[in-house]
């Protein structure tokens, strides 16, 4: 590798910031790569090349840990930090990023980070095969390394950052955002969302939606999810779709790389897979471009990235105008027809409220309690008071307090989801900050843009992004979430605008003014 060598290329006449643009740039380069080389894991590698893959992913991950890591950046940083006077409001918000970088980095020894990313990549394939055949137990030894390694990385993080250790991992994924806010958030959900979906549930039964007849076969399911991307926005010309085992996005702005999940008897769970994946790529390429290599030009943490998933995909796209927008190109590309293909049918089809063990599969009002459940098991496994063996047990009693079900079978339970097995403990709580958010975004959203429902039903979604631009997208990582929340919506993170929206959606305008 030529890296480290080639730090020796940037001039030392550079101011020192300018000097740390350029090393930045560097790291940036090396996550893109990084990014790509998971993506192929999960869509393209043989199964038989974990191994290799996992000591090429090791390699570059040590590699990114030197260079950030180095003497060099740390004196640079304290030189910079120095002379701010006359730089601009988003290049010291960048040095503030730097050094947040460089912060987590340093906390971390890079043997660490070695033994974890190996471990990830054997995790990651051993789980797609225990995950097919419904067998937890040939996937718990590598959960285990997973756990304990991640253990040791959260005491060293937190004892770095002065944050307890499952705060620091939760501060990687959502800066800014801590146990506190989380907690608060769920007393919140918890306290009206067990009742809201009783109601939704018995407010359906009452008008229960037809069933939808046809057939719809993966590659007209496929050129009807590139259609609707194109629509939005999506540029085939720097992004791609693929399908995998868990719909995911990787890469960087400018080569954006969307999966989804198909199902030849339904055409709806590709779908809004994919949209809540174009939410999530729509963000990424709408960040700034002039600070694209830089860490103020990255998102503002995964609260912030779900936010805009969920917001496309539960709001935008469950809604009425989407169901207007999308019957034609139903017809379309199915050749379907009949009373059941109606908006109203569609739009019934769209927001059933069903208890089901599997979160991606959950609607906007049940998937609150799924996050709630993974969040108190990860927090159990990490601070030891649950065993890994135990975690099905564990996973099934939860989903039964929970949501009054218990899955059929580790697939269904707790082999779902691959988060635990590439060692993102702290990430699941961002999804349903990223729901309370998009609720909190969507109230100021429609008050702004009055004409929304009607763009959205001819599939105009200008109004939609170039308002999100505005106050999302183009900040970057420039503010932190709560100072961004405030000058979109007027308001700090709160769940009522989610409860509000949750409501009177399900329950009609008067519940919520009612509440």
């Amino acid at each position: 590798m030529r890296f480290a060598a080639g730090a020796q290329d940037i001039s030392v006449s550079a101011s020192p910031y300018k000097q740390l643009e350029q090393e930045f740039k560097r790291l940036h380069a090396l996550r893109g790569a990084l990014s790509l080389l998971r993506w192929d894991a999960a869509v393209m590698m043989p199964r038989g090349s974990a191994d290799i893959r996992g000591e090429q992913l090791a390699a570059l991950e040590t590699e990114h840990h030197a260079l950030l890591t180095a003497p060099r950046i740390s004196r640079l940083l304290d030189r910079a930090q120095a002379n701010e006077q006359g730089m601009e409001d988003w290049q010291i918000a960048n040095l503030r990023e730097m050094r947040r970088e460089r912060d987590h980095a340093i906390a971390t020894p890079v043997s660490l980070i070695s033994r974890l990313t190996k471990a990830v990549s054997r995790a990651e394939v051993c789980w797609l095969d225990a995950r097919a055949q419904g067998r937890f137990d040939q996937f718990a030894p590598h959960l285990e390394e997973v756990v304990h390694l991640v253990r040791d990385k959260a005491a060293l993080l937190g004892q770095a950052l002065n944050l307890a250790p499952y705060d620091a991992l939760v501060d990687e994924f959502s800066p800014g955002i801590t146990t506190v806010d989380i907690d608060t958030m769920f007393k919140a959900l918890s306290r009206r969302l067990p009742a809201l979906i009783r109601e939704a549930i018995a407010e359906q039964e009452g008008r229960p939606p037809q069933p939808l007849a046809g057939k719809f076969p993966l590659a007209k399911q496929r050129a009807l999810i590139v259609e609707i991307m194109k629509q939005i926005g999506f540029p085939f010309d720097r992004g791609r779709l693929d399908e995998s085992e868990h719909p995911f996005t990787e890469g960087v702005p400018g080569d954006i790389r969307v999966t989804t999940r198909l199902d030849a008897t339904d055409p709806f769970t590709g779908l809004l897979g994919a949209l809540h994946e174009t939410g999530h790529a729509m963000y990424d390429l709408g960040l700034p471009q002039d600070w694209r290599d830089q860490p103020v030009g990255r998102d503002r943490g995964m609260a912030l990235e779900e936010s805009q998933s969920l917001l496309m995909e539960m709001i935008v796209c469950r809604s009425r105008p989407f169901a207007r927008y999308v019957l034609p190109l139903l017809e379309k590309h199915f050749a379907v027809s009949g009373p059941e293909w109606d908006v109203e049918n569609l739009y019934a089809h769209l927001t059933r409220v069903r208890r089901g063990s599997i979160r991606v599969d959950a609607d906007e009002l049940t998937y609150p309690l799924h996050i709630l459940l993974r969040y108190e098991l990860e927090k159990q496994l990490l601070f030891g008071e649950l065993a890994v063996r135990d975690l099905p047990e564990a996973w099934n009693a939860g989903m039964q307090q929970r949501l009054g079900i218990r899955p059929a079978n580790d697939t269904e339970g707790c082999l779902q989801d691959v988060h635990w097995s590439v060692g993102s403990f702290g990430y699941f709580p961002s999804y349903a900050l990223g729901a309370v958010i998009a609720a909190q975004l969507y109230e100021s959203l429609r008050s702004d843009v009055p004409a929304l429902d009607e763009q959205l039903a001819r599939g105009e979604f200008s109004g939609l992004l170039g308002w999100l631009r505005t106050n999302v997208y183009g900040l970057g990582a420039k503010v932190p979430v709560q100072d961004l929340l405030r000058g979109a919506t007027g308001k700090t993170l709160s769940a009522a605008a989610y409860i509000r929206y949750a409501e009177a959606k399900y329950l009609g305008p008067a519940a919520s003014e009612a509440a």
